[in-house]
């Protein structure tokens, strides 16, 4: 079910919002200041493209200064627009799955830094 659920995301979903965010982490990466959080989007990136069978481990307290820097200038309207999405999805029986997906995303849009991206036992 993971496979079909990555592909089906992938096509519709998946790879052009990766795409976008890897190149928002290209330009951050241009300055020394925005490497960790270009490497942050990249995490997202990675995380777009195959979602499915994937779990994050959050650790909030990880880098409490770049976590709350990161929540302040976009991290908290990126995780309430994937909490968005994620209700509209959730309205139709097909879309739960795709709709946890972007709670998912919405998790390690408040606290990139610290978090890791981990495959489902």
């Amino acid at each position: 079910m993971k496979t079909l659920g990555n592909i089906i995301w992938f096509i519709l979903i998946g790879l052009w919002s990766a795409i976008g965010y890897f190149l928002i982490g290209v330009i951050f990466c241009i300055t020394i200041i925005g490497i960790p959080f270009g490497k942050q989007l990249f995490k997202l990136a990675k995380l777009m493209l195959w979602p499915f069978g994937k779990t994050i481990n959050t650790d909030f307290g990880a880098h409490p200064f770049a976590n709350l820097f990161w929540l302040l200038f976009g991290g908290l309207g990126e995780a309430f627009g994937f909490f968005l999405v994620g209700v509209i999805f959730c309205v139709t029986i097909i879309g739960i799955p795709f709709g946890k997906q972007c709670f998912k995303l919405a998790r390690l849009c408040l606290a990139p830094f610290g978090s890791t991206i981990e495959d489902a036992q």
